[in-house]
């Protein structure tokens, strides 16, 4: 049922009539719930409140799969705009990036020149840059270029590893070896059976593996999950095998679960929330609503209000 929902709503949502009157109807959709709003300033003025609120964030200009050089130098202008922001207001961010922003798909060095240059100004305002794992399609060049960045001095940047694949406790074993600072996530691409689990409780015991060889290892950990179960899974593992709170996080979308984020902020846990930007929000806000029927519970109560 549920895989039947969400291609449901990818379905309706992608045809192009719904898509082009969303965008006329613009953020008052209600996509304001999940999305900071269109400019930085607008996810600057987000980020004071969630610091304010005890929560640490990772930024994000949403976007992918540029398809000219251009609008990956444009992509890459505005993660430069976005670290002077996050330096000059104070706040306590990161940034989230994704390789396809980049040119990746048709210009590996491009890519390669424009992340160097964005980890190079990071490194220097002490800021952490999270490179975001797409498809699996992207996931060899992905770690090939966190491993050459790596080897060039720049430890201000991480991989993400999506426990579907089964390839992740390969690729993690080497990282560990770089005592590399990871996201874990499930995963969320539509990939074939040649390459990921296709059970949830192979997906979720996946994940509680690599939280536990990671956290026993030492290793600093973004725990990337909204599951409960999964969250007490690594509460008891920390607790029981005395993991102190500071080698680990957990991370979470901006809109969903915010009073449990900040419960586990107010328990002494760190929190990061993952809050993205831009005028591209159509389809991020789309993926949202195709999560659950919450979601959508939540837009029909915003178009009834209008």
């Amino acid at each position: 049922m549920a895989g039947a929902y969400r291609k449901f709503v990818l379905a309706v949502a992608g045809a192009e009539p719904v898509a082009r009157a969303a965008l006329q109807v613009g953020l008052r959709l209600g996509a304001t719930r999940f999305v900071a709003g269109e400019t930085l300033s607008d996810a600057l003025a987000v980020v004071r409140d969630l610091n304010r609120r005890s929560l640490l964030v990772t930024l994000d200009h949403l976007g992918e799969e540029v398809a000219s050089r251009e609008a990956a130098r444009d992509a890459a202008e505005e993660i430069h705009r976005m670290l002077g922001g996050i330096q000059s207001s104070g706040v306590q961010a990161n940034v989230s990036l994704k390789l396809s922003q980049l040119g990746l798909a048709f210009d590996r060095d491009l890519a390669m020149e424009l992340l160097t240059g964005i980890v190079r100004r990071a490194h220097e305002q002490n800021c952490f840059i999270r490179i975001d794992m797409e498809s699996s399609a992207y996931t060899e060049q992905t770690l090939g270029i966190y491993y050459i960045l790596r080897r060039q001095g720049y430890d201000n940047v991480g991989p993400v590893i999506q426990s579907y694949l089964y390839r992740s406790f390969t690729d993690l074993e080497e990282l560990d070896r770089w005592e590399a600072n990871v996201r874990i996530v499930k995963g969320a691409y539509a990939e074939p059976p040649t390459v990921a689990y296709r059970r949830k409780a192979d997906v979720d015991d996946a994940f509680r593996r690599m939280v536990e060889q990671r956290l026993r290892k030492g290793l600093y950990t973004a725990v990337a999950t909204h599951d409960e179960r999964l969250i007490a899974f690594t509460q008891e593992l920390a607790e029981r095998e005395g993991i102190p709170r500071d080698r680990f996080e957990f991370q979470m979308l901006y809109g969903v679960r915010m009073a449990r984020q900040e419960s586990l902020a107010r328990e002494g846990y760190r929190v990061r929330c993952y809050v993205p930007y831009g005028r591209q929000w159509y389809p991020y806000f789309v993926r949202r609503i195709a999560e659950t029927p919450r979601n959508l519970g939540f837009l029909l109560r915003v178009l009834l209000r209008r």
